[in-house]
């Protein structure tokens, strides 16, 4: 069991989700359902966003039954949970609260995930038939049309390497050694003008190289790469999000023998947390400079199933010292 979380977050308009553990305090292991619940980051009144550092509060959540639970009714009217609720994967579960979203008047244009939904073709292609944007995480045998994405990744030339910055941490701006090829087009309904593109993307550790992260990606036309890698490094903002709530608000701090009881427990919980996220917002500084990065060009190499984006001032400097 499981339990999932996302927060909506620079660039602008961004849902990300992650796979956690359980909160349940007062179940021993392996025997209770685990919790799901999706954080969003506080954005000014729409109609234009910022893309300003600001801060993250939870938006919804869900709560994970295996099917132990959901194949035992007995089990389930003993803690109160509705007949009508069947089992449900944590994908789908992910899939009703985007939906949820959508409905909503929150203005989403991204989803960035964990390896858990990244490597779900039917996830993707569900935020692809809903035209959301995503970067999501996958492990290093994810196949990319037919090879490896680790395979892939290593046939990266040099050039295509960029040191980029995945937003602020605690520590100031994150930079890693970023690649990223662009992947076939995704097709529109009905015909219309090719608008997004697939990517994939690498980000890997200055400090120890061997260390490789793997994402797919969809994005628009006119999407950055330093605006994907951004979108990367907003799902680091749920680690923030349920810190600050299991210690500001006491996320965890409850030992419920009821569904409904959970589900007040983290309603509560949830609207505490966006009260002080708010609070924190109106009294942060305000006018964050937003930083720069180069732009990239474009390798049109033979030979490959991909083409790399490559690090312009690699290409100079190549240029320069021939």
């Amino acid at each position: 069991m499981r339990s999932t979380r996302a927060a909506v977050s620079e660039p602008s308009r961004c849902l990300s989700g992650a796979v956690i553990g359980p909160l349940d305090r007062g179940r021993r292991q392996g025997s209770s359902p685990w919790s799901t619940a999706w954080p969003r980051r506080c954005r000014p009144t729409p109609p234009r966003w910022e893309r300003s550092t600001r801060g993250h509060a939870l938006i919804d959540r869900e709560l994970y039954l295996p099917k132990s639970w959901t194949g035992d009714r007995e089990r389930c009217r003993a803690a109160r949970i509705p007949d009508q609720r069947t089992f449900a994967t944590k994908g789908e579960l992910a899939r009703d609260m985007i939906l949820r979203v959508l409905g909503s008047p929150l203005p989403i244009a991204w989803v960035t995930a964990d390896s858990a939904y990244g490597q779900d073709s039917h996830f993707r292609r569900f935020l692809e038939d809903a035209e959301l944007s995503y970067v999501v995480a996958v492990p290093k045998s994810q196949q990319v049309n037919g090879p490896r994405i680790d395979h892939l990744i290593a046939q990266a030339p040099h050039e295509a390497w960029q040191r980029l910055s995945a937003g602020p941490g605690a520590k100031g701006e994150r930079f890693y050694d970023w690649a990223a090829a662009r992947l076939p087009a995704v097709a529109e309904p009905d015909g219309a003008e090719l608008a997004r593109q697939r990517w994939m993307l690498a980000r890997r550790s200055i400090s120890k190289p061997n260390e490789i992260a793997y994402y797919l990606a969809c994005a628009p036309l006119d999407a950055t790469v330093a605006g994907r890698l951004r979108v990367a490094g907003c799902r680091w903002k749920i680690e923030e999000c349920f810190h600050s709530a299991k210690n500001e608000c006491g996320l965890d701090q409850y030992e419920v023998r009821r569904y409904l009881g959970w589900y007040r427990h983290i309603t509560l919980v949830m609207l505490a947390h966006a009260f002080l996220a708010m609070m924190a917002v109106q009294e942060r500084e305000r006018g964050v400079s937003r930083p720069t990065h180069p732009t990239s060009w474009t390798s049109h190499q033979p030979k490959s199933v991909v083409c790399w984006q490559l690090n312009p001032a690699a290409i100079l400097h190549a240029a320069t010292t021939r």
